[in-house]
């Protein structure tokens, strides 16, 4: 019986499209070319950084958001906020809330959080890895998870668009997985063969609600 569903942020909850829409915008890229080359990467099993590097060569990215901070300290700049959420995320969340435990848990840097809890989301608990200092796909951070759910790991259900973040590390934790196919890394790992290894994978969260009562 599942008694917690727990949700990554990145491409599960939130569509980061404007995201790196505005960080082409910044370096001076087309934007077609900076999503092209970051859907390449997670093709490639690349870390996501690897696009500045390959874009704009020698660029510090962090450096470049102290910059950016400066120059738009009123902007998004690298964050999200509500109108970035994907569509089907409140009423999932909320039909979701009814039956099980519902918290939302990636790794994301310290301001997401807060950016998190302004949307008064239906969920019971929201953490970060920032604020956790460790990061998927560390089995510290699913230790974490199944701590702050309160339920054995068998009885959650972690949710997520990467198989190596979310899917085959929640396993290994003991944990069941949906695949949500969805973002750069959602539509090309569905298609893998370790795909078969997630509970179930799906096309929108709207599904989950009468998911969770048969697994």
């Amino acid at each position: 019986m599942i008694r917690a569903v727990v949700f990554d942020v990145g491409e599960t909850l939130i569509d980061e499209t404007r995201i790196w829409s505005r960080w082409a915008d910044r370096l001076g890229v087309p934007r077609l070319a900076f999503l092209g080359v970051l859907g390449g990467m997670a093709a490639l099993d690349r870390h996501h950084r690897d696009t500045f590097e390959i874009l704009r060569p020698g660029t510090d990215v962090e450096a470049e958001i102290v910059k950016w901070r400066e120059e738009d300290p009123d902007g998004l700049r690298e964050n999200f906020d509500a109108g970035d959420l994907y569509p089907d995320v409140r009423d999932a969340l909320e039909k979701l809330q009814r039956k099980v435990t519902v918290i939302i848990a990636g790794n994301q840097p310290p301001q997401a959080k807060a950016a998190l809890e302004k949307m008064r989301l239906p969920a019971d608990a929201i953490f970060t890895s920032a604020e956790w200092g460790v990061e998927k796909p560390d089995q510290a951070f699913y230790l974490k998870v199944a701590e702050v759910a309160g339920v054995k790991p068998q009885e959650i259900l972690y949710v997520g668009d990467r198989l190596d973040n979310d899917v085959l590390a929640a396993g290994q934790a003991g944990m069941r997985t949906a695949l949500i196919r969805r973002g750069p890394w959602g539509y090309l790992h569905s298609q893998r063969p370790q795909a078969t290894k997630a509970d179930v994978v799906i096309d929108s969260l709207h599904e989950l609600p009468d998911i969770v009562e048969t697994l």
